[in-house]
């Protein structure tokens, strides 16, 4: 209101210097209006998205990439918020911990409120006022997740919702419109994720996911948005080389690594990897979709990785476990009922400061919805910092001893994770 008032104010002496008439004094007060809401927009697109790199230790990175909505220090962790909110967890509680990044799902915002409506609230970022920077997935693999509710062709993908049963298409002009409305400052190419053993299906799924990409490309229009091409290819190296060599020559200004932590072992993850970081070119960033336990992190960034995300750790804080660097805490557990000390006690989160093990299990018997905000909160703060000490590890020189030392004091591979 204040706003418009000055507007009018300024725009007076116009009218009476040029002789306006109504119309045309409207008219020069819309414009105005127009130009003013949209300089937020216009000031993004003069800041280019930029990756820095500041220091390597082998394979392993430190940087900063630079976005519309602020600076991301790389290794990072993205909290996900599947539906424009990170279940449990305010934006004023993601900002304590630290977090920087926010991840948002394109196929769930899409049927549900539907990417017009969150376009017209000011896109995702004044929808769930998150001031910082965002990035949302294709929707691709909610899509071919669907298995028997979806028929896939060269030119996209037909598929029923999850609620209603209602019938859709993406195709990858679509996902690019979409995720234009969403107005994410990172978004993502569509892609075809392959079941990781079936080579037939990959070979398939790589050659339209190299289409798509192209076609990617072409539909986007949003100067203030960073669109990464995604690497598939199962667990066959010649086609993660082959889709990593495809991909990087198509000019992304960041690369994405789909089709992992999908039923391949640790061996055959690390070994994807090395192949991709050998070609993915080092000046841009590196971003492993979906992956999210400790010692994948650590093991992912000896491997070229600055981007991660995942839902394991609000997952376990809504089925009442905490995640730490050696075990996982199942806090139904009689054994904690008395159990007067915090989480770990090294912690320096808002749970582990303020709360006991006693209290969380007490919370968690009553079912109070406090206890996933406590356990998310203190799930979230161990990877975030977990990727805070990565970084400065590789700033100082001594990535290498921080991973011999964490990998052997305080992570077990997931056969090996204590539930206690």
């Amino acid at each position: 209101m204040l706003l418009t008032r000055g507007l009018l104010d300024e725009c007076k002496p116009a009218k009476e210097l040029y002789h306006c008439s109504q119309n045309e004094y409207n008219f020069i007060l819309y414009i105005s209006l127009t130009l003013i809401r949209s300089s937020k927009h216009l000031s993004h697109i003069s800041k280019p998205f930029t990756f820095e790199l500041q220091a390597c230790q082998g394979s392993a990175r430190a940087g900063i990439f630079h976005t519309p909505h602020g600076d991301l220090l790389t290794p990072v962790f993205a909290p996900v918020g599947t539906q424009a909110t990170v279940k449990a967890v305010t934006p004023a509680q993601l900002d304590e911990i630290g977090a920087s990044l926010v991840l948002a799902n394109t196929y769930h915002l899409y049927l549900r409120p539907g990417e017009e409506l969150v376009s017209e609230l000011g896109g995702l970022h004044d929808f769930m006022n998150w001031p910082g920077p965002m990035l949302t997935d294709s929707g691709g693999y909610q899509v071919f997740s669907l298995a028997e509710n979806r028929k896939i062709d060269n030119d996209g993908v037909t598929f029923k919702s999850h609620i209603d049963g209602s019938l859709h298409r993406f195709t990858p002009e679509k996902s690019i419109a979409i995720q234009e409305c969403l107005g994410a400052d990172i978004i993502m190419a569509f892609d075809e994720c392959a079941p990781p053993y079936e080579r037939d299906y990959n070979e398939r799924a790589l050659e339209r996911t190299h289409d798509w990409a192209r076609r990617c490309l072409q539909a986007k229009s949003r100067a203030d948005q960073a669109l990464f091409g995604i690497v598939q290819g199962g667990v066959f190296a010649e086609l993660r080389q082959r889709s990593a060599e495809t991909i990087a020559s198509l000019g992304f200004p960041g690369h994405a690594i789909g089709g992992l932590s999908v039923g391949e072992t640790k061996e055959e993850m690390h070994a994807i990897l090395e192949v991709v970081d050998a070609i993915l070119p080092a000046e841009k960033p590196r971003y492993l979709m979906g992956v999210g336990a400790p010692v994948d992190l650590v093991n992912a960034v000896g491997r070229g990785v600055d981007i991660f995300d995942c839902v394991l750790p609000t997952r376990l804080a809504r089925h009442n476990a905490a995640m730490t660097r050696g075990e996982r805490l199942n806090l139904v557990n009689a054994v904690y009922a008395k159990d007067p000390r915090p989480i770990e006690e090294t912690c320096t989160c808002y749970t582990c400061q303020h709360f006991s093990r006693a209290y969380l299990r007490h919370l968690i018997i009553a079912k109070e919805m406090l206890s996933a905000t406590l356990l998310s909160i203190h799930n979230l703060h161990t990877l975030i910092q977990l990727t805070r000490e990565m970084r400065q590890a590789i700033l100082d020189g001594h990535f290498d001893a921080f991973t011999q030392d964490h990998l052997a004091n305080n992570y077990m591979e997931d056969s090996q994770i204590k539930d206690k």
